[in-house]
């Protein structure tokens, strides 16, 4: 057992603190029994910390406040596994990251390609949904975030002011992004986004 809580805080403190991670993480290192005790054990310690169950992470610290939240990015990044598969931000959470909307939501849903998965961490949901490929095929990138956001806010409630808010945020590589991205949008959206270019 000794050994192998060993070589898995090595591969953790290899990592920049940040790092969230499951058992998944590690099952090249022994059986999925032993990796979970083995996570106990170093959380037991203090030397990761738990999210939740199964869930863990190598804290980012700051001088004053100490262990600061997980990046929900990475939290959901975590769950999507190590099969590398797609994320996208998605509904109010996806509007949040582009300042189009102070609150912070108390579900973050962020769209997949792989299974539907729901964990609670603090006050906090992070919900994986999974979608279709025409929903993912934007996913890592501007387009996929403003497309989210955008639908979330809905054809009604984007005004001038959400536009002006997107035209100040947006660099012109994002903007162009955008346009190669046509035709994954709605049509409405797509509208949206030859507005942002002028």
């Amino acid at each position: 057992m000794q050994s192998i809580v060993t070589r898995i805080k090595k591969r953790i403190y290899s990592k920049s603190r940040g790092f969230v991670f499951t058992k998944s993480h590690f099952l090249d290192l022994g059986n999925p029994k032993t990796v979970a005790k083995a996570l106990e054990r170093l959380a037991a310690s203090g030397e990761i910390r738990r999210l939740a169950r199964g869930l863990y992470d190598y804290p980012e610290k700051h001088s004053t406040l100490g262990d600061l939240p997980a990046n929900y990015e990475r939290i959901a990044q975590a769950l999507a596994g190590r099969d590398s598969l797609k994320i996208q931000p998605s509904g109010a959470y996806a509007a949040n990251l582009l300042g189009l909307t102070e609150q912070v939501p108390a579900r973050i849903v962020f769209l997949t390609d792989g299974p539907n998965r729901t964990v609670q961490i603090n006050k906090q949901q992070v919900v994986l949904k999974r979608t279709t490929p025409k929903n993912m095929a934007t996913a890592g990138r501007v387009s996929g975030l403003v497309i989210q956001a955008l639908r979330h806010l809905g054809q009604d409630h984007v005004d001038d002011n959400i536009i002006g808010v997107l035209k100040k945020r947006l660099s012109s590589d994002d903007k162009r992004q955008l346009m190669n991205d046509l035709r994954y949008a709605p049509v409405w959206i797509g509208n949206i986004f030859r507005q942002l270019q002028e």
